[in-house]
Order: structure tokens, then sequence, then C-alpha cells
């Protein structure tokens, strides 16, 4: 036991972030567990998509116009919320997906999550408009859907030694830079991820009646594991803390528990109509 809680102490010390070399281009095992991520995030879409009533086309279209969303939304997000004096950015928007560094390829580093909410918002509305779907019932779709996914996204920040968390004395902390750790990246997989897919599910099964309230019930869920699990996770060096100890994480998630609670409210009071 002693010698497995040293090596999990240690494993940044033995564990390579490039997965193995493509070409002459590194490939992050990041990189491979978000492709992973996308993959299991559509299969569920369909899955769940099909027993709300959606043809397979129009969760392919849609699967599409939410990850440009998506995307755009983290890069542009994490300008905006995450880099101070970003005036540059935003005179030079191209500058923000430009994969190279005094001509070397570094790729694409910073993502913001709750700019990729904003952007899937956008994508989603305009995907409706443009369709004619179900509103409410799609994004329910997307409420079954991302959990597990996102799952995938978390454990690639730990497999990239980013995001880390406080220094800490428990056992199953990790060294980083020779400071014991808490692994929140792992807490954030778990409760933002595992665990909420399980409370959604389960709503879905036994308690979901209004179109629109699972969507409600992961903004809530999120948002509230995001701000827990911000009490272990060391803040952006860049930012520090912004109010007294409220990380721009908790303040931002904030906002999704008071939207999630919203929608929860306002679609069941709908359904009662």
């Amino acid at each position: 036991m002693n010698n497995f809680l040293n090596w999990w102490q240690h494993i940044y010390e033995h564990f390579n972030p490039v997965a193995f070399s493509l070409f002459g281009f590194q490939v992050h095992w990041y990189a491979l567990m978000y492709i992973t991520a996308l993959v299991l995030g559509y299969f569920l879409g369909v899955k769940f998509g099909e027993k709300l009533g959606f043809e397979r086309k129009i969760i392919d279209e849609y699967f599409i116009w939410a990850e440009i969303g998506i995307i755009l939304g983290a890069r542009i997000g994490y300008f905006i919320f995450y880099v101070p004096d970003n005036g540059y950015y935003f005179t030079h928007p191209w500058e923000m997906f430009n994969p190279f560094i005094n001509g070397k390829f570094v790729g694409i580093r910073g993502m913001s999550y709750h700019g990729a909410v904003i952007g899937f918002i956008i994508a989603t509305l305009l995907f409706w408009k443009i369709k004619k779907v179900d509103l409410w019932k799609l994004v329910d779709v997307v409420a079954l859907a991302v959990p597990l996914a996102y799952t995938f996204g978390r454990i690639g920040n730990f497999l990239n030694q980013e995001l880390y968390g406080r220094a800490t004395d428990v056992v199953w902390g990790i060294y980083v830079n020779g400071i014991l750790r808490h692994p929140s990246q792992l807490y954030e997989a778990f409760f933002e991820g595992v665990f909420s897919f399980v409370i959604i599910y389960l709503w879905y099964k036994k308690l979901y009646k209004c179109k629109g309230e699972l969507i409600g019930l992961y903004l809530l869920l999120y948002g509230s594991f995001r701000t827990l699990c911000e009490q272990w996770r060391e803040p952006d060096p860049q930012l520090g803390f912004i109010i007294d100890h409220l990380t721009m994480g908790q303040i931002l998630s904030s906002l999704m528990i008071i939207g999630g609670m919203g929608i929860i409210y306002f679609r069941r009071k709908l359904c009662k109509n």
C-alpha cells in the first residue's frame, strides 16, 4: 500500500503527457481524452436523442453546430474571462487560434468551460431558429449526453498536468513541482461528470415531467459541484482570487446555479398550466 501511495504521489515524475509523435507532431494524452469526450458525447446524444423522439439526422447536424459553438466559445471565453489585458487579442482575433509561438507548433492552449456554455447556447438557438426543432427537448438530450463525456476532459487536464489543486497534506495528494497538491481535476471529473450524470439519469427515469428541466438540473449540478471543487483547485495564477476567496470559476458557476434553478422552476410551472 505504501509503495502504491508513493508511486501515486509522484505520478507526474513517471508520466509523459505526450502519448506519441506523428509525423513530427506530438500527440498529447489531453488531445486523445478530448477526442474520446467528443465521440462519447456524440453516441450518447444519438442514444438519448432517439429515446426523446429525434431522428439521428437531426442529432448529427446539431452535433456539428454545437461543437463549433463550444470550441469557439471555449477559446474566446478563455481570453474574456482568464486573460488580463486582453485588448490585443480583440483587435487581432485570429491570434486566439494561432497554434504557433515563434514559429514552433504548440497547439491551442487555454479553454473556458463557461465560454463553451455561451458558445453552445448561441449555436443551439441558431439551430433551433433555422431547423424548427423542439428546443427544450433537444437541450435535455444535451443534459444526458454531456456529463459522462465531460469526465474525459477533466481526466485530460490531469494527464496534461494542468489546472492542479491547492497544497494539501492528504495521503492521496500528488506532487507538483515539489508541492503535494489535491488532484482536483479528478474531483471535478467525478462530481461534475460521473456523479452529475447519475443524478440526471435517475431524474430522467423517475422524475422527468417537463421538457427542459434536465438541462436546468445539469446547470444547477455543474455550477454547484464546480463551486465545491474550486475549494481544492489552485486559483488561476494570472487572476488569483477575484472577490475575497471567490475564484472566477465560482463566480461564473453561481450564474449557472441561478439559471438552472430558474429553468427548472419555470418549466415545471408551465407544465402545471
